[in-house]
């Protein structure tokens, strides 16, 4: 029970009780002059229950303003008949009425059960007349833009070979031998410099070639300012070639294994393999420092 809002603070002073404990104009022998209203009879029925109406609310999630204006005979906040005959339906159960007679008298009241509307016809209407769709644009847009990235693809893969061919002249037959030859996997090894090569050397920087053509090696090459030039292992068959204004220092891991070329003349040293030689090259002249 809330307080303040007990039944008996909201019982009328008229209304009373008959001997079968129902609300006086709610049994069955009332005559039709003597009947209460919809609204009444819940009022009614609910004070003679023991239920305030945060009760009934709590009981049926009917909000407290629509069963006040129910119990008023005001229906307008219910939204329609529809859902004032359901209020109705849920709050005569509450307070242990028949909802029958209340409905009909509210029908009664209120112009009458409306004719429900057929549903073949509109079943019929909605079948017989599709729904028309327009066209989907976002499909077409993917598709064109599928088409152009296929089409630039094709023309980058393929364009460069028949570019080739219609400006040389060149005819089919020899494009497909030129295409059919068969290309060396491994480059072919760098000649030793010549003397052409060793007398157009630069006579202001120093240039060292480091190649290892017998076996791998580690080496490390630093410039005259002690800049890192290099520092890792030298496969079999690669080279490096190191350029500093004025000095080279070099670390070869495993000498013998090396083939060293400083400012175009290849130094020949008898190293042996497995031993580290550290060594300083300055331009103008091969020797070790």
């Amino acid at each position: 029970m809330s307080i303040g809002n007990s039944p008996e603070d909201e019982r009328p002073f008229d209304d009373v009780s008959d001997v079968s404990g129902m609300p006086e104009g709610v049994s069955g022998d009332a005559s039709e002059g003597d009947r209460p209203s919809v609204g009444r009879a819940l009022k009614q029925a609910r004070i003679a229950a023991g239920l305030t109406v945060d009760d009934v609310t709590t009981a049926t999630r009917v909000r407290i303003a629509i069963v006040h204006a129910i119990e008023a005979d005001d229906f307008e906040p219910c939204g329609g008949d529809v859902y004032a005959r359901g209020h109705i339906r849920t709050l005569a159960r509450a307070v242990h009425l028949d909802p029958a007679p209340l409905i009909t008298q509210y029908d009664a009241e209120h112009g009458g059960r409306p004719a429900p509307t057929p549903a073949a016809p509109l079943f019929e209407a909605e079948r017989i007349r599709p729904e028309r769709r327009g066209p989907n644009w976002t499909a077409a847009m993917v598709a064109a833009i599928v088409v152009v990235i296929g089409f630039v693809g094709f023309t980058m893969v393929n364009g460069g070979d028949g570019d080739k061919t219609n400006v040389a002249g060149d005819d089919t037959t020899a494009s497909a031998t030129e295409s059919s030859a068969p290309k060396s996997e491994k480059p072919a090894p760098e000649p030793e410099p010549s003397d052409s090569a060793i007398a157009a050397a630069p006579q202001d920087k120093v240039i060292v070639k480091v190649s290892a053509p017998d076996g791998r090696s580690w080496i490390s090459a630093k410039d005259h300012s002690g800049r890192l030039l290099f520092d890792g292992l030298l496969a079999q068959g690669d080279s490096k070639t190191f350029e500093d204004s004025s000095k080279i220092n070099l670390v070869l891991g495993d000498a013998g294994a090396i083939d060293l070329f400083v400012n175009g003349k290849k130094i020949e040293d008898d190293w042996q393999p497995g031993a580290v030689e550290r060594l300083t090259y300055t331009k103008g002249d091969p020797q070790a420092g």
